[in-house]
């Protein structure tokens, strides 16, 4: 086994070309004993150690690689290895594959597209025999010793056309648009065996490409697609182990139980229907699985006056509606509306600001308030006079616009009401805006929004308790000494 390879590619290759005398001619035959020949695992479980493919990874390259088989579309949730497998066969057809194969991998974006690009090269580095005859480059892999290259590119239709792939590989279709699409389909048949691969979880939504190839393939008409589908039973308890086993065919090997039970105590059951049991949730954007917030209603728990609590406040400028909503600093944190004003449905109405103004003033005297944390979107000179009777250390702008704060404090609240580790007042108002949000997930986190713009469906309430928690939750775990406070 070699070291790490010396920086810059090889200037020239010495090494005699690999003797596949009596190998297999048949696609899928072929590239199975070269993966088992000379690739190693590149990290994870395993690693360092032969790649050995699974049944079921035996069963995908099979129905992928069968003669005549021009576009292959496998469906597996996330931590099965897809990304391992595709890099795999990737190696293997430089290497094993037709005179002057080029190998491309298109992804989401160039990030990660150069996930499988790595691990490739990860593969050969691990190969004395391939890494001798390989030229490792930045942004590809050359093989002179029969013209192979492998490119590793964006899902940008202009980075797709010219290209004459004998494997194109396709990471997470459920992203890729129909242009996208459009453009890998319009290289394919250049050669007399050539294969676009696609493999990706499900999509959060049936209008896209993926659901439209998946539906092709499941009508079993067309002889060049060939469609696997790993997923768990429609219907199924999200607990049930079986039915994991089903989505999931490298549980108990190298994906361990314990790993799926973590996730799923901490995704959204949609999602975690969609990532990790394969399954295509319609209304995978709600947010709260259902019954979850009911089932932490305490109404008989009493915020006494003197409480160490925070107030979180999200206020609209006119005729929406308006929430001021507090959590207690305690070991289980307990969340409760102060006040919550809606519009009836009068368009001329507006938010009674002199109501609120004196709702947070009220509140401050009746609790030990830690914090205020506010939105001052259309509030800011009445949060301006809140720091000057409170305390300017007291009441903390918090903007609700801002993904990067918003969106951590998302997810920790969602934790907190699928694990059972808070309760609330059993507001039906603010139970009304908390089944109202769904979710819009971003790369830092899931956010929650209305269901579309504009809708009558409120959510400010929601927002509120969203913030509160989460301040709570930091003066919590940062305890601050007391202040003497004095209750009229």
């Amino acid at each position: 086994m070699t070291g790490a390879l010396k920086a810059g590619p090889k200037a020239r290759v010495t090494a005699d070309p690999l003797d596949f005398t009596g190998w297999p001619a048949g696609r899928a035959e072929r590239r199975i004993r070269f993966v088992e020949t000379y690739l190693r695992v590149p990290k994870g479980a395993g690693a360092l150690e032969p790649f050995v493919l699974r049944p079921w990874q035996r069963e995908i390259v099979d129905g992928a690689f069968a003669a005549g088989i021009r576009t292959a579309l496998v469906s597996l949730p996330r931590a099965n290895g897809k990304t391992a497998l595709a890099a795999a066969l990737a190696v293997a057809e430089l290497f094993a594959g037709p005179p002057s194969a080029e190998v491309l991998v298109v992804a989401s974006d160039q990030r990660q597209a150069n996930i499988a690009l790595r691990m490739a090269k990860r593969m050969i580095e691990l190969s004395p025999e391939l890494a001798e005859r390989a030229q490792i480059y930045a942004d590809r892999i050359a093989v002179p010793e029969n013209d192979a290259t492998m490119i590793a590119l964006p899902a940008d239709p202009g980075a797709l056309h010219g290209w004459d792939p004998s494997l194109l590989v396709v990471d997470e279709l459920h992203v890729v648009s129909e242009a996208v699409w459009e453009a890998v389909t319009s290289m394919s048949g250049k050669r007399p065996e050539s294969l676009t691969l696609a493999i990706s979880t499900p999509s959060t939504s049936p209008d896209c490409v993926m659901w439209s190839l998946v539906e092709h393939g499941r009508a079993g008409t067309d002889p060049a697609f060939f469609l696997r589908e790993f997923a768990a039973p429609d219907g199924c308890a999200t607990d049930d182990e079986a039915a994991w086993a089903a989505a999931n065919p490298a549980l108990g090997d190298f994906l361990s139980a314990d790993g799926l039970a973590a996730a799923r105590r901490t995704l959204r059951e949609p999602v975690f229907r969609q990532l990790r049991l394969g399954q295509w949730v319609t209304g995978s954007d709600a947010w709260l699985p259902w019954g979850a917030w009911d089932a932490l209603a305490a109404p008989d728990v009493a915020v006494e006056r003197g409480s160490r609590v925070v107030l979180a406040f999200d206020g609209s400028a006119s005729g929406d509606s308006t929430a001021l909503v507090g959590c207690t600093v305690s070991e289980q944190p307990h969340v409760f509306v102060v006040g919550l004003w809606e519009n009836p449905g009068d368009p001329r109405w507006r938010v009674p600001r002199t109501d609120v103004d004196r709702a947070v003033d009220v509140a401050f005297d009746r609790f030990d308030v830690l914090e205020l944390a506010a939105d001052p979107w259309g509030w800011r000179s009445e949060i301006e006079a809140w720091e000057q009777r409170h305390g300017e250390k007291r009441v903390l702008q918090w903007n609700t616009a801002a993904a990067a704060r918003m969106a951590p404090a998302t997810d920790r609240f969602y934790a907190a009401v699928t694990e059972q580790t808070m309760t609330h007042d059993a507001n039906p108002d603010l139970a009304a805006h908390i089944a109202h949000c769904v979710a819009k997930r971003t790369p830092m986190g899931d956010l929650v929004s209305k269901d579309k713009r504009n809708s009558p469906r409120k959510i400010d309430a929601a927002v509120a308790a969203i913030i509160a928690f989460d301040r709570a939750s930091f003066h919590t775990n940062r305890p601050t000494k007391r202040r003497a406070v004095s209750f009229r």
